[in-house]
């Protein structure tokens, strides 16, 4: 807002007389006056204006509009820190519970193995050769046995198909 108001003090000042202006023009020139005094009385860092110019009113909303902004800008980030906050939080809590959770099936895939190399040295040892030809003998009456199914199965079907005639 000031620095729509104020004139950079590097940049030359144009005045203008009122002698120097058409009659028809006095509108612009008390505007272009008004506007000077307020420019000099900016960049002189007093705020003495008097309440009656329009351009204090303009002023004044525009101060209040800023403050508005600022003030709006300023709860906005004071949100954003508070929303970063609960997400960090909330991260955070996650990343535990995963953590946890991680351990946990580490621990169990721990024991799965050891049962896991306890069975295979049990079958390689002593008891394995017993296993191994006990596995034979059962894998073999299951033979006989599926084979004794089939044939009982054709006879079924013959019978089925000569009553049938």
């Amino acid at each position: 807002m000031s620095s729509l108001l104020s004139h950079n003090k590097d940049e030359p000042r144009i005045t203008k007389s009122l002698s120097d202006s058409s009659p028809g023009s006095s509108a612009a020139t008390t505007k272009s006056l008004r506007h000077e005094r307020l420019a000099r009385l900016s960049s002189s860092g007093t705020s003495e204006v008097s309440h009656s110019t329009p351009t204090n009113h303009a002023e004044s909303y525009f101060l209040r509009r800023e403050n508005r902004l600022s003030a709006r800008k300023q709860a906005e980030e004071e949100t954003a820190k508070n929303d970063y906050k609960k997400m960090y939080e909330k991260a955070l809590a996650t990343n535990q519970r995963l953590k946890s959770r991680l351990e946990t099936s580490k621990q169990e895939l721990a024991m799965i193995q050891d049962q896991l190399h306890r069975a295979q040295k049990g079958r390689q040892g002593g008891c394995g050769s017993n296993m191994l030809e006990t596995e034979k003998k059962v894998k073999a009456e299951l033979k006989t046995e599926n084979q004794r199914l089939k044939d009982e199965n054709g006879a079924l079907i013959r019978v089925i198909t000569k009553l049938s005639k």
